[in-house]
């Protein structure tokens, strides 16, 4: 048996110059395909060579997929009981990892049937660091299909349902993760977010979730959408959780280049300190353009009134504790969302879809193993995907062939202006804020329903949360008040790597009292 790739047959080559515009002779294909002998060669040494895996630390079994019962709103893919050490600073803690983590021996589909089958040989870098500091990994949670809605009804092996109501939607994708927490199954819960996905859950399920700064949280070892919108953070039921799931996880690591010239070796990331600091002396900006906002522009909810009012009400508690309040004004918020969705779309199109969650032109870790397993999934059963993601597909594809990808070229270029717009109002101010999603939980929609129907459902509420991914700042959403039966969020947002002004300010607002009774 041959190592390596084999050569392609005359035919392939022809097909393949012709997908490329150029007719080949059977002469010239010919010359090609000689001249490409020499070049097959490097790759099958390549073949030859063993590639670096992440590290395995700790024993584990491969658990099991828990029945209906166990499982009443879906928000368990997996259970397992993987011990870490026997002691540090999350010793005790059980904890859920969102269904994008690679932990090895357990399955991992990423909400999607494309990868079902998958078993991770490795573990990513933040659940060895999670196992280090003593915690224990209870089980997968669940997310939406390919992380791609903000909904809950995309989830291959099922929805997910709202804690508080379970008909409606219960914010996603890290959807399984928040309800976890809401239930009490777990303190602690890691998500991934890349327009809102660790926030919006937390909102509309009723916890609390911290989307860190722009590479502060190795990737390493998660499935990815687009490399310069990727964040993993930070779920739990209080304030403390949070400082101490982050201080477990952020730091440097070298297999993540998001961190180039940003995190080195040494950078402090003990976040229990700023628990004890509160807001005594703090300028907070509440932003005009996260609230009454008419998204019809979009596709968009308009906002909620009562959503307003109890996020402006949140506020004006942490003026009782010292902080100033005062209102402002960043037009370019509203900018974010049409800059975000060129680079979501045609960014997750490219490096996510078409580069099987492993692209090119990045110098970091590769999955190879789900990146072949995805390959596989993308040409055995391509109609297992989800209106969500053949929609970006679909649009992903128009733009890069029509318009050469011009547009996300060109919004990347351009995310600097809403950067600089935040960086300019946070010399100004200590954190910025509004409410995380401008309306609370909807009515989930009916997964037969139109693909309209359907990607409106999931993608119509992220206009306030695009912002902190597409500029990089922390962001966090902190439960505030309930209203009608449903949780609402209110969304702090500060300076690049102050993650310490954030968990300040919620652990001040959480000392106030339940948030439920406000």
């Amino acid at each position: 048996m041959s190592i390596g790739p084999e050569l392609p047959t005359l035919e392939q080559l022809k097909s393949i110059a012709k997908d490329c515009g150029v007719e080949l002779s059977n002469e010239l294909a010919t010359d090609y395909l000689d001249m490409m002998v020499t070049t097959f060669k490097s790759y099958r040494r390549i073949d030859q060579l063993v590639e670096r895996k992440l590290p395995v630390k700790y024993p584990r079994t491969p658990g099991y997929r828990p029945a209906a019962d166990e499982n009443p709103l879906n928000a368990w893919y997996w259970r397992c009981d993987i011990p870490g050490a026997s002691d540090g600073i999350l010793a005790g803690e059980r904890i859920a990892v969102k269904d994008t983590v690679c932990v090895a021996g357990v399955p991992m589909m990423n909400g999607s049937k494309l990868l079902e089958g998958y078993v991770p040989d490795v573990d990513a870098t933040i659940v060895t660091r999670m196992l280090d500091a003593g915690a224990t990994i209870v089980g997968k949670a669940s997310c939406e299909d390919f992380s791609f809605s903000a909904g809950g009804m995309t989830c291959s092996y099922g929805p997910v349902g709202n804690p508080w109501k379970p008909d409606h939607n219960p914010g996603a994708s890290s959807n399984g993760s928040a309800v976890l927490i809401s239930q009490g199954q777990v303190d602690l819960a890691i998500g991934g977010d890349q327009g809102g996905s660790i926030r919006l859950p937390a909102a509309m399920s009723g916890c609390y979730g911290l989307k860190p700064t722009f590479g502060l949280v190795p990737y390493t070892g998660c499935a990815m959408i687009e490399a310069t919108l990727d964040h993993v953070g930070p779920m739990a039921s209080t304030t403390r959780g949070i400082a101490k799931l982050l201080t477990a996880i952020a730091g440097f690591d070298a297999d993540d280049p998001r961190q180039q010239g940003r995190v080195a070796p040494g950078f402090d990331t003990n976040y229990m300190p700023a628990l004890g600091r509160g807001v005594d002396g703090l300028k907070i900006g509440v932003l005009k353009e996260g609230f009454g906002q008419d998204g019809s522009e979009y596709g968009l909810i308009t906002s909620e009134p009562e959503v307003d009012e109890c996020v402006r009400a949140a506020v004006e508690k942490l003026r009782t504790l010292g902080a100033t309040v005062e209102d402002v004004s960043i037009p370019e918020h509203l900018d974010a969302y049409p800059l975000w969705t060129a680079i979501a779309i045609e960014g997750a199109s490219a490096f996510m879809l078409n580069g099987h969650g492993l692209g090119t032109n990045w110098q970091g870790w590769y999955n190879t193993a789900m990146g072949e397993h995805l390959a596989r999934g993308m040409r055995s059963r391509p109609h297992d995907l989800p209106p969500t993601v053949l929609s970006v597909l679909l649009s992903g594809e128009y733009m890069r062939k029509f318009y050469f990808n011009r547009y996300y070229a060109k919004a990347q270029n351009m995310r600097h202006i809403v950067t600089d717009a935040y960086n300019a109002m946070l010399r100004k101010y200590d954190i910025i804020v509004c409410p995380t999603t401008p309306h609370r939980a909807t009515l989930m929609a009916d997964r037969d329903d139109l693909p309209s129907t359907l990607v409106g459902n999931a993608l119509d509420q992220l206009r306030n949360t695009v912002v902190a991914d597409l500029t990089g700042h922390p962001a966090i959403s902190i439960p505030c008040g309930v209203r009608d039966g449903l949780p609402i969020g209110m969304m702090l947002t500060s300076r690049h790597f102050d993650e310490h002004t954030l968990i300040a300010a919620s652990a001040a607002f959480e000392s106030l009292g339940d948030w439920k009774t406000m």
